[in-house]
């Protein structure tokens, strides 16, 4: 097993701890959702609210174990294993955060969530910039269109580029701190243009590669 499956396996067991021992401490209804405002906007059982989250970690870890084993192109997933690892933790170490303020609500600490959780989603979106410049063809990680998954060159140009704009979009979503109200903005407008703009590169990168 390798140390990234053994820190998200040791994480799950960590939240899976913590919410059964702070099970009979909860409310019975906890606030588990919180809108762009930073309002809760709904509610679940303290069973769901506290155990979802091992639940969806212990999930994670067996999906993230499985995927690099049963990827036919299993050998380009090892030439940017490293950093695939690094995800696994990074996203792991995000949702215990998540969890953590969620439970730290639910003990009456009052704070913007919207404010707590943008930095968080800033690091994670750096990171997943990074990966995504580093990963090579596969059928599972990085942007798989019908057109980076066709031609090799298209899945470099496309990675790198829009790895480029995660990072960018990190760093902005980070400045959308002096914002307040519209810090949800900062973060959400990047990530979508990001994310519709991989399409169409990739789609007008293949047509330019495929005429010639």
């Amino acid at each position: 097993m390798r140390k990234s499956e053994g820190a998200i396996l040791i994480l799950a067991c960590v939240s899976l701890i913590l919410a059964w021992y702070l099970y009979p401490q909860m409310p019975a209804q906890m606030a588990s959702h919180w809108n762009s405002a930073g309002e809760v906007d709904d509610y679940m059982s303290k069973f769901w609210g506290l155990f979802l989250m091992p639940i969806v970690l212990i999930g994670m870890a067996g999906l993230f174990i499985l995927i690099p084993r049963i990827d036919p192109l299993r050998k380009n997933i090892d030439q940017f294993r490293k950093y695939f690892d690094g995800f696994i933790v990074m996203i792991s170490l995000f949702l215990l955060y998540v969890y953590g303020l969620t439970i730290a609500w639910n003990f009456n600490y009052r704070f913007d969530m919207t404010l707590m959780m943008i930095p968080a989603l800033a690091v994670l979106f750096y990171y997943v910039g990074l990966l995504t410049e580093k990963a090579e063809p596969n059928w599972f990680i990085g942007i798989r269109t019908p057109w980076t998954l066709s031609n090799e060159k298209v899945w470099k140009a496309t990675h790198q580029i829009s790895g480029q704009m995660f990072k960018a979009g990190a760093v902005i979503a980070l400045i959308g701190l002096l914002f307040d109200d519209l810090a949800i903005w900062f973060l959400l407008v990047p990530v979508m243009f990001t994310a519709f703009f991989s399409i169409i590169y990739s789609f007008i990168k293949f047509n330019q590669l495929t005429k010639k």
